[in-house]
């Protein structure tokens, strides 16, 4: 498959290692008709440059799939793709899968295009998996235009091929659906289910394709800890009370089941539970034990973002409160002697937002950075460079670190987490 092959990639800089940089940006611009239509879209205000943060990626193939969310006004294109293969510092962002499904074009009238994408999936059928939430100017005056859904394109076609709208019942006052991963175990992604991240009311809603069914477990897990809801990053203080959002798999195991791993933006802990209780809708009401606290805190300054593991078990994680993406081999217990840093970096990771591993043989680890909080405390310096994707292999991202596969500390060696 296309999405399989190595792809090489060219550099911007090499500032962060082991990460190279692959695109920058002081702002993002996007691949208009024509200076016509541009001039035209800022006129109407349907591009305020300022106003458009890239929030979400995913990999397949030669390109990035990029999203910006409708947080503001002049959002044009709220799903958007770059060559994977770099050369140019800061390119134009290319609808996807073109400019009539964004609402520079549409207005979000028959809910039919896309609204406001958070984050996306590629499963390993081929098919982009995109999660909208529906919602416009979530941060000034939010409004549930669309219901939330779940559009499914091919991506050897580029052509949407399905939308699956999250039921009433399951979208609660104020939901903001935010995260998405897709678990498929057979090659013809026949048994595929989603999970989906309500961060804003607490809840992980499962879909199964295979007969289009929506079900939502509630959890006290879910929920922001009330401790750990105070930020400061860069000399900004604010408070978020933001629930759950990272969600990641470990790889299967030889007993054919596997973990999702999750936790809130306002918490220092780590969760998990196996992915059997979720596949089961009739284990929603009686499944409270099985939602279980990793051993340790990641300690103050602990807050994370997204999460990602690669084939080896090894997850990676972005540390927004740290400038940093941290590790952790997940056949380890999580201790603090078992938790490492990857990489850190005061002005590239600031607000190390999204992470997503590519589906290769030798794996590559993508990241966006885009200075969130600063974004929604006031304009961002135009002449800076405030949105990055960087790059890194997976092997040589942890080799020397906590998380090397070898590394074995002196104590804590008899615990071993299962």
């Amino acid at each position: 498959m296309l999405g399989l092959r190595t792809m090489a990639s060219l550099p911007v800089d090499n500032e962060t290692p082991p990460f190279s940089t692959l695109y920058k940006w002081k702002y993002v611009d996007f691949d208009f008709p024509s200076e016509r239509h541009r001039q035209r879209a800022i006129s109407n205000g349907d591009y305020i440059p300022e106003n458009c943060l890239p929030l979400g990626l995913e990999v397949w193939g030669n390109r990035i799939f990029v999203s910006l969310p409708s947080w503001r006004r002049g959002i044009p294109a709220t799903l958007t793709t770059v060559s994977r293969t770099g050369g140019n510092s800061s390119p134009l962002l290319k609808p996807y899968p073109d400019w009539s499904y964004h609402r520079a074009y549409d207005k979000g009238k028959n809910c039919t295009g896309l609204t406001s994408v958070f984050r996306m999936n590629v499963d390993s059928c081929g098919r982009l998996w995109v999660l909208d939430a529906g919602q416009i100017d979530s941060q000034d005056s939010p409004k549930q235009i669309c219901p939330p859904s779940l559009v499914v394109f091919n991506l050897e076609k580029d052509i949407p091929i399905a939308r699956y709208v999250i039921p009433k019942k399951y979208v609660l006052e104020d939901s903001l659906f935010s995260n998405i991963i897709v678990d498929t175990r057979l090659h013809d992604c026949s048994d595929l289910y989603v999970y989906i991240a309500d961060t804003w009311r607490f809840g992980l809603i499962v879909f199964r394709e295979s007969d289009q069914m929506f079900w939502r477990f509630n959890h006290h897990l879910f929920f922001p800890d009330p401790l750990a809801s105070n930020f400061t990053l860069h000399g900004l203080n604010f408070q978020w009370t933001d629930g759950i959002l990272g969600l990641a798999l470990s790889p299967i195991h030889p007993y054919g089941d596997r973990k999702l791993f999750f936790h809130p933006m306002s918490s220092y802990r780590e969760f998990y539970v196996q992915t059997s209780v979720l596949r089961d809708p009739s284990r929603v009401n009686s499944s409270a034990n099985e939602f279980r606290l990793l051993e340790e805190s990641r300690g103050p300054f602990g807050h994370s973002s997204a999460s990602a593991i690669d084939r080896n078990g090894i997850m990676f994680y972005g540390l927004v409160t740290r400038d940093s993406i941290g590790c952790w081999d997940t056949r380890k217990p999580y201790v603090k002697s078992y938790l490492g840093i990857v990489a850190k970096n005061t002005e590239t990771l600031i607000f190390p937002n999204d992470i997503r591993i590519s589906q290769e043989e030798r794996q590559t680890m993508f990241v966006i950075s885009n200075r969130l909080p600063m974004y929604q405390d006031g304009p961002l310096d135009p002449e800076d460079y405030n949105y990055r994707i960087m790059f890194a292999d997976t092997l040589d991202a942890v080799h020397g670190t906590l998380c090397d596969p070898s590394f074995i500390p002196f104590q804590n060696t008899q615990r071993v987490h299962r």
